[in-house]
């Protein structure tokens, strides 16, 4: 049961369909699985073995989905990462794994070998020499055998605490959630053109993206970085079938001044997830495309589709719909006993799509999992007919733009600036992006620093989406009896808004 086996298959079936599109750039299915033999020969030649993990730090092109299929031919775990990820946070993600190995975009290499440096691992850059090297490399033409509760991709996420953690994602874990996907949820065909605006690094886009596209033969037509105005040109030049983005997104294009003048009659359906949609962004979508929304719930740590919304069922305003086939879920109090339907309670995940445990943190997979049941921290109300309502999310959370931004990094990144007594990091509502990121900060006694100053310094250190856009030096942070900062009594004003930066 290796996930890489859906490639192998595919390629059988459609050897001459395209897989990957990026503009004019194409690769066939026989060309992509050639191409990820290939890489898998590379890597058995630099010493990567099954088991072992790879770093893959591109950003949305064709070699990402030759490397991710690459490593999972060997029977190795992917690793995937952001390309804007800096040092500190490489060297932590590769740390952490035990990586051997990390598959760089040239323009992502000097964070990268900087990061790789400090964990001791080697990299390889996807440049055109790599490419050349990749077309004389003798492929491995097999797919390694793995057992289902093997471990396939290594996602990093965070809680709102401590360091990130890795969530495992067997090969069984991935493989049923892409089948519920393609036969029931997005019932995806060969004929279908998937758009890839998501990023492949994030378990959305490559569970719905990649993985759906490569296991039904579809098309996954590929947008780098998302732009409205050329979000809708792919749209309507590939003539996409399968929209599938963060709420942000749909808000983008729903209120694109030139929206009319691009043909998207040829979709048929639109997914959304990662934080909420508001219903409002849903219905003026709807209204300008003529296209069903279906809106899910589901994390890394699930594969990450839990709940959604059915096509040709029911569907309810504001609801991420009922659980997935195979899944379970229920909602529980602080004492783990379940609550009645329209009661709040904390969502738990019991099915083929829970993770298999944190990398190398036991002791955060038995708080996460408990009797075979995944607590997820986010709370909601489940009316009578089983639809799902998302009332809260992590505690302290913030989503910026589809992304998920946890306070406490940033936080501790401001207390390495000298000047810097207490700090607390919070989201504030946007407009464009549902959140932003602000800080207050307290100084040290007879400390100077400028807010302008503190905002440099985290941007130094952390990716571009993550650092506070609104910085504000404060007297003192508002605490409770026992010391502990109040979050919910921090309240930051932005300043003037300017158009938004990813």
């Amino acid at each position: 049961m290796n996930l890489a086996e859906n490639l192998t298959r595919t390629t059988r079936r459609h050897p001459d369909d395209v897989a990957i599109r990026l503009d004019d750039a194409t690769l066939t299915y026989a060309e992509l699985d050639v191409l990820s033999a290939r890489a898998a020969g590379f890597l058995l030649a630099r010493g990567i073995r099954p088991g072992d993990r790879v770093g893959v730090m591109l950003p949305n092109v064709p070699m990402f989905a030759a490397l991710y299929y690459g490593v999972l031919r060997l029977g190795a775990i992917v690793v995937p990462m952001n390309p804007l990820l800096k040092e500190r946070e490489v060297a932590y993600y590769l740390g952490n794994s035990g990586a051997k190995l990390i598959l760089s975009a040239p323009e992502t290499v000097d964070e990268a070998r900087r990061g790789a440096t400090e964990a001791g691992a080697a990299v390889v850059v996807t440049n055109d020499e790599f490419e050349s090297l990749l077309a004389s490399t003798e492929p491995l033409e097999l797919v390694v055998g793995c057992t289902g509760d093997d471990t396939a991709v290594i996602l990093y996420t965070s809680g709102t605490t401590g360091q990130p953690k890795g969530a495992e994602l067997t090969h069984a874990n991935l493989i049923h959630n892409i089948e519920v996907t393609a036969e029931s949820l997005l019932t995806a065909s060969p004929s279908d053109v998937i758009f890839g605006g998501l990023p492949l690094f994030h378990v959305f886009g490559q569970t719905c993206g990649l993985n759906l596209a490569v296991k039904v033969g579809a098309t996954l037509t590929l947008l780098p970085r998302f732009d409205a105005t050329k979000a809708l040109e792919v749209l309507a030049r590939d003539r996409v079938t399968v929209f599938e983005g963060v709420p942000t997104m749909f808000t983008a294009l729903a209120r694109h001044p030139e929206r009319a003048a691009y043909d998207l009659s040829a979709l048929r359906v639109c997914a959304t997830g990662g934080a909420a949609m508001p219903v409002e962004v849903l219905r003026a979508f709807e209204e300008a495309f003529g296209c069903t929304v279906l809106e899910g719930y589901g994390l890394s740590e699930t594969s990450p589709i839990a709940c959604f919304n059915h096509p040709g069922a029911e569907r309810k305003a504001g609801s991420v719909g009922i659980p997935i086939r195979g899944v379970e879920m229920r909602l529980v109090d602080e004492a783990g006993h379940s609550v009645a339907d329209g009661e709040v309670g904390e969502i738990c995940v019991r099915g083929h799509n829970v993770m298999k445990g944190y990398w190398a943190k036991p002791e955060a997979t038995v708080e996460a999992i408990r009797d075979g049941w995944f607590f997820t921290g986010d709370l909601a109300r489940r009316d009578p007919d089983g639809y799902y309502f998302i009332v809260d999310r992590k505690k302290d959370m913030v989503i910026r733009g589809g992304y998920n931004i946890y306070p406490r990094e940033i936080e501790e990144v401001l207390h390495e600036h000298p000047a810097v007594l207490e700090v607390a990091v919070v989201g504030i509502p946007h407009e464009e992006l549902g959140e932003e990121i602000a800080a207050a900060v307290a100084l040290r006694p007879n400390a100077a620093a400028t807010a302008d100053e503190l905002q440099a310094f985290v941007r130094d250190r952390v990716a571009a989406y993550k650092y506070p856009r609104h910085v504000v030096v404060v007297d003192a942070l508002p605490k409770g009896p026992t010391g502990k900062i109040l979050k919910r009594e921090v309240h930051i004003t932005p300043a003037p808004m300017i158009k938004a930066d990813l």
